[in-house]
């Protein structure tokens, strides 16, 4: 095919390391090779398809007309105009549709053949490049070929008309393809849709439009009531109610106002706000989903190596049957026998084509991919989204997994009645240096009380036990009681009883020394998801093993695993604890999902078969996981399991539906029915059957954006 923009790299949806500048085929498999950005490309494609289907359309059907003229008005076209001159004119017909229209046929089997990587196209190329060959051959020079293949009048038939259809069949089917990959692509254009093109830059007090890409992170800018959002950043001034529904999937917009973070491409409503960018360009939650939809979408699920292999042995033994074809039917066929021997091997190679095969796993890993992105859940490979549906465990952290992950300060402890404004500052002036939800709800509670951070040095964090710093002459601890034991502070009976009665209410404690002297604790509370509870419950009735594993104390983990009837839990967790957890279950066979939200969840999320991140947690976790939740809840765990049940459903419907097309066509193509029946298929009824075998397989591909999450 013709290059669409010399700007646009392409790539094979079956073989996503296959990369071109041109909109050329694929040489290990030769199915068209697809655009990677730009989204109107494979609309230009189809352009380019419908074109020379129009061609092949006109070309064709006067052949098939004098063909078949002689079954509907007697002697047909041969009542006006002698057989020669119709062979010529068929000839001639036929020249737009070979060399031109479909050409490209031909240049995908000739690649095959110099990759030596037969394919489908190799089996086109073949059974239609015969025909043709055959009849011109037979058109021009007829004393060459025996008394056999002609006729009682002398002639030969010629098969011209078995060319043009057949290949103008397999262009159709190309067609409904590449219409169908466009179909598929909805959703990637629906998010590419979502971006701005434009922002208003507030500079030296005044309001600037200017283009997206000239945002600059710490820039201000100013939205607009009923504006997208055009980078990602935090409210600075104002408040409005945000419509997250491309990121979440949830049709009820959210409530912003100063400190909380927006989205781009996430609507604003009715209210102006000031805000600063914090990400921009590719680095964008929206740039980031649009490009996970697209490498998804070209990755390969692992049962695409069965097709792959199945393909791989499947293209030499048809043409071997097309040759046994020729030969049995030459030696022991009926008059005429080269000919029947001639159109049988043909129908062979023709109704054989492994298309729909080929089609089988990338039309429903790219519908699906896109089905995801729409309801807010986004998959990085096809390997994911098969696993997905076979996972045995479900490994969750709890703070931002199964909690809001938006602690919040309930009270400061301190024993015999200490400053606690003054232990506060102290306290918020060392986690102001971390970035830790527990830190972060600290120096919000001290910004509350309008507190002044006072100069730390030598600044500490201590991964799964805490922070440790140092203020004038002071050294400071706000952490776990393991932090505590490691620097050998002793705990007083006193505040023992104090911890154990607040942590057996749920909360989260952060023990406070000053010097090495226990001083008292701080209380936070972080709130169970209104979700969590519903999820877990779903993914325990369908036989996932949930098991909670956190860093926080043993009594905050039992009150959380109670509240949400999880009766496996760990507490005091540290990473290394939750990667050692995953490795052992998999060593027992198990296929291990791992969720969770934080910098420490990411080894954890790395080595589970398949990794889940929040949308609301850190970038590293995102980074690790193979599949994010948008919306930051477990209920998108249990869409997933629905979306990676019905994808794989799917795929074998498809799979099926390919094989028996197959494992039933070759043998009637062959003749087998012939001897019993007197039955045979002619080539242009097996180019139908086969262009109805991917049509029945695209089709069913696109019954999953019907299915409801």
């Amino acid at each position: 095919m013709e290059d669409i923009n010399e700007n646009i790299q392409y790539t094979c949806p079956m073989h996503s390391e296959i990369i071109s500048n041109k909109a050329d085929s694929c040489p290990k498999c030769g199915m068209d090779l697809v655009p990677m950005e730009n989204e109107d490309a494979d609309e230009k494609i189809y352009a380019v398809l419908v074109k020379k289907m129009t061609i092949a359309t006109i070309f064709t059907l006067p052949i098939f007309l004098i063909t078949m003229s002689d079954l509907f008005f007697g002697e047909g076209f041969l009542s006006f105009l002698p057989l020669a001159y119709l062979n010529y004119l068929q000839l001639i017909l036929s020249l737009p549709v070979v060399f031109y229209a479909c050409w490209m046929f031909f240049e995908k089997a000739y690649a095959s053949l110099i990759n030596k990587s037969l394919n489908m196209f190799t089996l086109i190329g073949m059974g239609t490049g015969v025909a043709f060959i055959f009849s011109v051959v037979a058109l021009f020079f007829p004393e060459l070929f025996p008394d056999d293949f002609k006729s009682e009048s002398g002639n030969i038939h010629l098969y011209f008309e078995a060319t043009t259809v057949i290949l103008s069949l397999v262009l159709l089917g190309q067609l409904l393809e590449a219409r169908a990959h466009s179909q598929t692509n909805g959703a990637l254009k629906a998010l590419l849709k979502l971006a701005p093109l434009e922002a208003i830059l507030i500079k030296d007090g005044e309001d600037i439009t200017i283009l997206i890409d000239q945002i600059e992170v710490g820039n201000y800018l100013r939205v607009k009531p009923g504006a997208k959002i055009p980078v990602d950043g935090k409210i600075t001034k104002g408040s409005s109610s945000i419509d997250e529904a491309m990121i979440t999937g949830e049709p009820m917009p959210v409530d912003k106002s100063i400190g909380d973070n927006v989205s781009s491409g996430t609507i604003n409503g009715t209210k102006s706000f000031e805000m600063i960018a914090k990400k921009v360009g590719a680095e964008t939650l929206l740039s980031q989903i649009i490009q996970m939809v697209k490498e998804a979408s070209r990755s390969k699920a692992p049962i695409q190596k069965l097709a792959d292999t199945i393909s791989r042995y499947f293209v030499p033994i048809v043409i071997l049957s097309s040759v046994l074809t020729y030969i049995i039917w030459a030696l022991f066929g009926p008059e005429p026998a080269y000919v029947y021997a001639l159109v049988n091997a043909i129908a062979v190679l023709i109704i054989a084509c492994p298309c729909a095969l080929g089609l089988a796993t990338p039309m429903s890993v790219m519908v699906g991919v896109g089905k995801g992105a729409q309801a807010g859940i986004l998959i990085k490979n096809a390997q994911a989204l098969q696993t997905m549906d076979k996972i045995d465990v479900l490994i969750t952290d709890k703070t931002g997994t199964l909690t809001l992950g938006k602690p919040s300060v309930e009270k400061i402890f301190t024993l015999n009645n200490k400053d606690n404004t003054l232990i506060l500052q102290k306290i918020a002036s060392i986690n102001n240096e971390s970035e830790h939800p527990l830190a972060q709800a600290l120096v919000n509670f001290a910004k509350e009380k309008n507190l002044v951070f006072l100069e730390v040095n030598d600044f500490e964090t201590i991964v799964g036990q805490g922070v440790k710093a140092k203020i004038k002459d002071e050294t400071i601890l706000l952490g776990n009681i393991t932090l505590m034991k490691s620097e050998n502070i002793d705990i007083s009976s006193a505040l023992k009883e104090a911890v154990i009665k607040e942590q057996r209410l749920g909360k989260t404690l952060s023990y406070i020394a000053i010097n090495s002297v226990a001083l008292g604790f701080v209380s936070i509370t972080d709130a169970i998801k209104t979700s969590s509870k519903a999820a877990i419950s779903q993914l325990m009735a369908q036989g996932i093993e949930v098991i909670m594993m956190t860093g926080d104390n043993i009594n905050t983990a039992k009150a959380v695993a109670d509240e949400l009837n999880i009766k496996n839990y760990q507490a005091q967790c540290l990473p290394e604890d939750k990667l050692n957890k995953i490795i052992e279950l998999q060593k027992e066979g198990k296929i291990v999902a791992m969720t969770g939200d934080g910098i420490n969840d990411s080894p954890a999320l790395a080595q589970a078969d398949v990794g889940i991140a929040m949308g609301t947690g850190t970038d590293v976790a995102i980074e690790s996981s193979e599949i994010t939740l948008i919306k930051g809840d477990l209920g998108g765990i249990v869409k997933a399991r629905v979306l990676s049940h019905e994808v794989m459903k799917n795929i074998k419907q498809n799979l099926f539906f390919a094989f028996i097309y197959n494992i039933l066509g070759l043998p009637v193509a062959a003749g087998l029915l012939y001897p019993f029946f007197g039955i045979l298929l002619s080539p242009m009824i097996a180019a139908t059957a086969m262009s109805l075998s991917s049509l029945s397989v695209i089709l069913n591909s696109l019954r999953l954006k019907r299915i409801s999450l």
